[in-house]
């Protein structure tokens, strides 16, 4: 009950510091971040009192989970009403400011809140929830903390297994099924519209280096163009880079990591851009320290993979590269802070954030390593355990 209490304090400090009388949370990772529950309906948060979470189903289970009162909601229609009787103070009679999550609220969702509150000025909350989930509680970091444990123990199991001929699928798969037995929600939740993403990419050799629509450095052929991203039914070949990029999800907090194993050697040069990419890394964690920007660790990146001589290399190629060296994780894999141009948040102690420096080499592969980090005090603290180095099996 602290860690939920701590949190509605937290953005209702932030509602007081922007002027709005309350915040109406829609979205079901925001919902279960403030209430601990994510049954289909509205929480109501005001700048001062007691949340009300406004449920239409379940009720019963809302109300077993649930850190803040939970009222039943016979119907849409009437959540108007029932935010009026249980905070008088945003009646019809003066005028109110409330907000709300823009980049997740669908259009017509919206238009129907402004229907049964027509009396309210509305503003976009978004980026209130999304710097209020940015910085982790112990409790959080506990939970990322064991989502690592599991990958790695899901990685050794699956190098153990990896041999020349499996399909990329196969061995995804072995993993999928280790985590998944061991706590794995099953799924990685992702913020961004449109974008999805399962459990994790892993792909070898050309495969890995066909761009997507995902944003990120490594795509990866897919199934299908129903599902144009990850592991394909290509068979694993000896020589090849075999990037594996895998999460797990433990209580709804994810951990993002990546390691580049080969079956055999590797062609001289994507094993250099392979020490290249640890090298950046290495670099970028002597940055890790409250106050640093952002948008600094992505552009001394760019410099640092410009001076290796591989730029054009440099997450993603041509026209696909991303424009940024890491992202927050959390409850969702697309978190705050990001780091690239014109983010300039300064780091902060609990800021939990993947640095993903690879190289993509069309038609043959992609190599690179994938870290987390919490933010401390004095540094950082890694949070992913799996082995480093080129993994050669």
């Amino acid at each position: 009950m602290s860690e939920y209490r701590m949190r509605i304090e937290r953005l209702q400090q932030k509602l007081l510091a922007e002027g709005l009388d309350a915040f109406v949370v829609t979205q079901n990772v925001d919902l279960y971040y403030l209430t601990g529950s994510m049954q289909t309906g509205y929480l109501l948060v005001p700048a001062a009192g007691e949340p009300r979470f406004f449920v239409r189903r379940s009720v019963h289970r809302a109300k077993e989970e649930s850190a803040v009162p939970v009222e039943a909601l016979g119907s849409f229609r009437s959540l108007g009403q029932q935010i009026t009787e249980a905070f008088p103070a945003l009646g019809p009679a003066g005028k109110i400011r409330l907000a709300a999550e823009y980049d997740v609220l669908p259009v017509q969702q919206f238009l129907r809140l402004q229907d049964l509150l027509p009396h309210a000025e509305w503003a976009d909350g978004s980026l209130l929830i999304r710097e209020l989930r940015m910085i982790k509680s112990p409790y959080e970091l506990g939970c990322i903390r064991e989502a690592a444990r599991l990958i790695d123990e899901a990685l050794e199991d699956a190098l153990g297994r990896l041999q020349a001929g499996m399909t990329e699928v196969e061995v995804m798969s072995g993993v999928e099924h280790f985590i998944r037995r061991r706590g794995h929600l099953g799924l990685m939740r992702v913020r961004g519209y449109n974008q999805e993403i399962i459990t994790g990419m892993l792909g070898a050799g050309e495969a890995a280096a066909e761009p997507t629509y995902f944003d990120g450095p490594a795509g990866g052929r897919g199934l299908s163009p129903a599902s144009p991203q990850s592991a394909s039914r290509r068979p694993i070949g000896a020589g090849e880079p075999i990037l594996i990029d895998i999460g797990c999800c433990v209580d709804g907090y994810v951990i993002d990591q990546t390691r580049t194993a080969v079956i055999g050697e590797l062609p001289e040069d994507l094993e250099r851009a392979y020490a290249v990419s640890e090298d950046i890394l290495r670099r970028t964690e002597g940055m890790l320290k409250p106050g640093t920007p952002c948008d600094k660790l992505y552009t001394q990146s760019v410099q640092w993979a410009k001076e290796a001589g591989l730029a054009e290399h440099y997450m993603g190629f041509g026209g696909d590269q991303v424009k940024f060296l890491g992202h927050g994780i959390g409850l969702e894999i697309d978190e705050l802070p990001v780091l690239a141009r014109g983010f300039k948040y300064g780091l902060e102690p609990g800021m939990v954030i993947a640095i993903e420096p690879k190289f993509t080499f069309p038609k043959r592969g992609v190599v690179g390593i994938e870290n987390s980090y919490a933010i401390t005090p004095d540094g950082f603290e890694k949070l992913t355990v799996s082995r480093e180095g080129l993994l050669r099996l």
